[in-house]
């Protein structure tokens, strides 16, 4: 595969030779490449990207939230998916939570944070410098302060509202009275040594010792639910990704319950059209993909959350067959991204995939360096600053994921204590025979799971550059019912086509962070060269050298 010219970019592709980081912001791709130019590989970059990203984008992800890493490691051959999803607190029972608004917000809504022990476990396994060499730049960032970017004044004005109900979230974000606006510094100072802690003491100060102090006294006298045995509780998973055969490419993501069986799912269904013939963005194209979306995302909200779920079943080509065949000539009704027992009429059902069972499965970046490491994160705090609460003394905000489990009673993902939930953030990976080809992925909540395949088919089926692959306009059906989101980049000719099927459109604009946040590296087959993408409807960029 070597690089595409093909497709329309708004900016410079951007390559490299001896490695690169496409993240969500510059800095944070600087932050990574020093640490690949000092001599570092692409999991101690990929943990430095992590921890400025915390700093420069501290509304998407940070040591408050978890995550999913899935590390390729080129001198042992390893594929593995280092899973840091925390777990709900012990104390988590559905009838807490009678006011959504506490399972959105507020102290009640963390689960354990991941994010930490996860960073300090890929260094422990794969890194080859410390913790505080790795930290580095994100210290640099969090002392000095930054210059505050458009789209960080838009997202973090966005969440004031939030924000002002916690003391010390006003301290740490809006140290002026309002959300820093372009071109402002925004200084982090608790958060400088916060990360300087964990440089000299490891992640046991944020799991046992004074951090974990503080977390727990806060969570003590605000009525929240994480406790000192939550915390210590916590340990990182070392775990096989699953993978689909899509055209002559293995595929790869992290098992259940993460939810990127459903993109799995989805792409082995549109193997089955000649997706390159129908044409990009076409009312052809795109009224399979809106259909084989909802079938499976109705599989992976029924499946997806239970124990021992039909993994082989539900990514075999038999059963895949079997959805497709399920697409008709009109659009049906979904019943959204989570489950549901009451349904509409004609509603997209879940099929049954046992019978196909085998013996034998948010922020993003990616990094990658001249040996052939290479990592693909997505991590997240859930909503943006997570709960809005930030840990007083620490600059920690903690993540807001407990809004991820359900409140129906019947639902494998239920609300429950100590459990791990369904969870759409899903790094990908994509292999050829002869090595690794792409590193991709994105934000966006239950839309990565609609995000990420469009932009690989845009790669493997439209034969785009990979910088045009993420930028190209896409849509999303997670809306119950037939409402799709969709950027209005898409031909006003072929939505009216669309809509004549019983496709109905929420139109986002031409260019909408409601879609995700792609970044994305490709490895050219003959060279071994790399290009890298990154999302301009945010702040994505990519770093070579």
């Amino acid at each position: 595969m070597a690089f595409s010219p093909h497709g329309v970019v708004h900016r410079s592709t951007v390559t490299g030779r001896r490695g690169m980081i496409a993240s969500a912001h510059p800095l944070a791709s600087l932050a990574g490449l020093r640490i690949l130019m000092q001599g570092g590989n692409a999991i101690d970059a990929a943990v430095a990207t992590a921890a400025a990203l915390n700093v420069v984008e501290p509304y998407m992800s940070g040591m408050g939230g978890d995550g999913y890493m899935h590390i390729y490691h080129a001198k042992t051959g390893e594929h593995q998916i280092l899973d840091y999803m925390g777990r709900s607190p012990q104390a988590a029972h559905l009838d807490l939570y009678a006011d959504p608004a506490t399972q959105r917000r507020g102290p009640k809504s963390p689960i354990v944070p991941g994010a930490c022990g996860g960073w300090f476990e890929a260094l422990r396994r794969y890194g080859a410098m410390d913790a505080a060499t790795v930290f580095a730049p994100a210290i640099e960032y969090a002392e000095q302060g930054y210059a505050v970017t458009v789209k960080n004044a838009q997202f973090m004005a966005s969440n004031v509202d939030a924000m002002r109900q916690y003391p010390a979230t006003v301290v740490n974000y809006l140290p002026n009275g309002h959300a820093p606006r372009p071109g402002e510094v925004l200084a982090q100072p608790d958060l400088a040594r916060t990360f300087r802690t964990l440089a000299a003491e490891g992640a046991q100060a944020f799991y046992q010792g004074e951090i974990a102090a503080k977390i727990v006294d806060y969570m003590t006298n605000h009525g929240g639910l994480i406790t000192a045995a939550d915390l210590a509780a916590f340990e990182p998973a070392w775990q096989d990704p699953i993978h689909i055969d899509y055209r002559g490419y293995k595929i790869f993501a992290p098992p259940p319950p993460c939810q990127g069986i459903q993109y799995l799912e989805l792409l082995n269904i549109m193997e089955g059209f000649d997706v390159a013939a129908m044409g990009h963005n076409t009312a052809a194209t795109l009224h399979r993909f809106i259909e084989a979306a909802k079938l499976a995302t109705a599989d992976r909200a029924e499946y997806a959350g239970v124990a021992n779920p039909p993994t082989a079943g539900l990514l075999s080509q038999g059963y895949a067959e079997a959805r497709r065949a399920r697409i008709g000539e009109r659009a049906r009704p979904t019943g959204g991204e989570r489950y549901t027992t009451v349904k509409r009429a004609n509603e997209v059902l879940p099929g049954d995939p046992h019978a196909w069972m085998r013996t034998e499965c948010t922020t993003h970046f990616d990094t990658i360096d001249d040996a052939g490491n290479a990592v693909a994160v997505t991590q997240s705090l859930g909503a943006g600053f997570g709960s809005a609460v930030v840990i007083p003394g620490t600059g920690v905000a903690l993540n807001n994921f407990m809004y991820w489990f359900d409140r129906e009673p019947q639902s494998p993902n239920v609300i429950g204590p100590a459990k791990k939930m369904e969870m759409c953030m899903s790094p990908a990976q994509v292999w050829d025979k002869h090595g690794l080809r792409l590193l991709i992925g994105t934000p966006g909540s239950y839309g990565i799971l609609q995000t990420t395949p469009q932009m690989i088919m845009n790669v493997l089926d439209h034969n785009m550059n990979l910088q045009a692959a993420i930028e190209a306009a896409r849509l999303k059906a997670t809306s119950p019912g037939v409402l799709v989101d969709a950027e209005t980049r898409i031909p006003a000719a072929v939505l009216a086509e669309l809509e004549a099927l019983g496709h109905e459109f929420n139109r986002l604009g031409d260019w909408s962070a409601m879609v995700g946040g792609g970044q994305g590296i490709m490895v050219d087959a003959d060279s071994g060269s790399f290009m890298g993408g990154a999302d301009p409807r945010r702040d994505g960029y990519a770093l070579g050298w």
